[in-house]
């Protein structure tokens, strides 16, 4: 059966009165004084990912170890299912509503990290990203993901007999009617909810409430109603026992009419209850000059002949000519977001006054083409390969002297914190997580508007420090001394698990006396 046959045939049924209870198993980790927190997430890094997600659940869970017992939760795609010739299954949950029965399996990663597997091969098994194949959005992500919120609560009421979550830590849409779940049964387990990007909402037809076992008395204005839709995420942010976002910048940000995607209003409510906290992403160890194995020559604060070396590769590698003019870069996602429209405009001024631009990514199918164009037009000073390659990454990140960031907004950002940390300089927009990363005129260049005359302002400054070398290689060992590492975000993350779990005195007093 296909995914969207599957979809018509569950949301066709009929819901059922009332819904059977999750029991509680017996805890045989007793033993355990630590506190449990389940990160619950569509995407990881270790097995795939579309963006900044993927790579905080891969690394902000590891950096709580030293803290917390930490378990990933994760659908059980082809990616994931693929990297183990067998997954023990610790737990069969059971079909509620639409909601589909499923087996959750327990693995580990290669430096010991668990893993909970939702297996169900019908909602996961598929081709394509998590979401989506090149005909778009899956269908039924509504489903898919209803199905991975209701796994997160079952894991806090013990469906592994072996372990059960004190704390569920949720991430975007995809997981956020966790919250609304545990509220709708009485249960009083305490979930924090990360915002990573507020412009995707997870929204569904009202019809669909029954098969994902959403009580028609939820769908109004104080629950899950958004302009006459199911929002799972505006579920998650009037459920949830806190709200984070992944820096203080968006945080505020979106408590504003211009950011705040129509859910501005509620976000203020949450700030004001003190219940929305930005903390800001950090970036994993590999981001260093002197260890990386991707690039093509090691490079430490003032090696600029090893830098010189990167940005040689990412010249041949793109087919740009010898030059010791500056070399701009673009990493991202081409799509109205990420501002790409505004770098395209200002790409002629760039050649014109000598520089070079190469550009990795994909996205909205017209920006793909206009780069490309882009490149025809100027062979030999703009370089475009469509997709994404790791090596690539690193060795522009290595070899630019300039990042390109002119987001209209930007939750966080990873891009120009690994810039940074290679002496690139980013040109960013003043937004968001860039905002609270970049420092004006000392390690970057931030423009106040997210126009093409803000943008080519900030470019021409660039393009002045460029040419004193002295001012450009004081920016850049700036640049360079920057730490992002996780340290911070878990020192943060400690802080508001105890406040949302009251410290947790209690629990692990009755833990150890059991």
């Amino acid at each position: 059966m296909t995914g969207s046959a599957y979809v018509r045939s569950v949301c066709s049924a009929s819901p059922s009165s009332s819904r059977p209870p999750i029991i509680p198993r017996p805890d045989s980790s007793r033993g355990s004084l630590r506190q449990r927190i389940l990160f619950a997430t569509p995407e990881m890094a270790d097995f795939l990912k579309t963006g900044g997600l993927g790579e905080v659940a891969a690394a902000l869970p590891r950096a709580l170890r030293q803290h917390y017992d930490v378990r990933i939760l994760i659908p059980g795609y082809r990616q994931v299912v693929e990297r183990y010739a067998d997954i023990p299954v610790v737990a069969q949950l059971p079909g509620r509503d639409g909601l589909p029965p499923s087996s959750l399996g327990l693995v580990e990663t290669g430096d010991g990290l668990p893993v909970y597997v939702l297996l169900n091969a019908e909602l996961y098994d598929r081709a394509g990203s998590p979401y989506g194949d090149q005909g778009g959005d899956f269908p039924d992500n509504d489903l898919r993901f209803a199905r991975l919120s209701l796994a997160a609560v079952e894991l806090a009421m013990g469906a592994d007999p072996d372990w059960q979550a004190d704390l569920l830590h949720l991430n975007d849409w995809q997981t956020a009617l966790a919250p609304a779940y545990l509220a709708w049964q009485g249960l009083r387990v305490p979930s924090i909810l990360t915002v990573h990007n507020l412009a995707y909402q997870g929204l569904f037809p009202r019809e669909n409430l029954g098969c994902l076992g959403v009580p028609e008395s939820a769908f109004q204005i104080d629950g899950v109603e958004f302009y006459g839709k199911l929002s799972f995420l505006k579920a998650g942010l009037f459920y949830a026992s806190h709200v984070t976002t992944v820096s203080e910048t968006y945080a505020y940000e979106i408590t504003t009419p211009e950011s705040g995607c129509g859910l501005d209003g509620l976000l203020r409510t949450r700030a004001q209850q003190g219940r929305l906290t930005g903390i800001l992403n950090g970036i994993d160890e590999i981001w260093d000059p002197r260890t990386d194995p991707h690039l093509a020559t090691s490079f430490e604060p003032d090696d600029w002949k090893g830098k010189r070396a990167n940005a040689d590769a990412v010249r041949q590698r793109f087919g740009l000519g010898v030059s010791r003019g500056p070399l701009f870069a673009i990493v991202s996602r081409l799509v109205h977001q990420k501002g790409v429209d505004l770098t395209l405009a200002a790409a002629e001024s760039i050649v014109a006054e000598g520089g070079q631009l190469v550009v990795t990514g994909q996205g909205e199918p017209r920006f793909e083409s206009a780069f490309a164009d882009l490149a025809r037009r100027h062979p030999g000073a703009v370089g475009v390969r469509i997709g994404f390659d790791e090596t690539d990454a690193h060795r522009m990140f290595a070899g630019s002297d300039f990042l390109l960031m002119p987001s209209r907004f930007e939750p966080c950002g990873l891009s120009q914190m690994y810039a940074q940390r290679f002496g690139s300089l980013p040109i960013a927009h003043r937004t968001g997580g860039l905002a609270d990363t970049v420092e004006d005129g000392v390690t970057g260049f931030l423009f106040g508007e997210a126009t093409l005359k803000g943008l080519t302002g900030a470019i021409r400054r660039a393009l002045d420090a460029f040419a004193s070398k002295r001012q450009l290689n004081t920016m850049r060992r700036t640049a360079m001394a920057r730490t992002f590492g996780w340290d911070q975000a878990a020192s943060s993350y400690s802080a508001l698990y105890a406040r949302t779990m009251g410290n947790g005195g209690d629990l692990l007093r009755a833990r150890a006396a059991a």
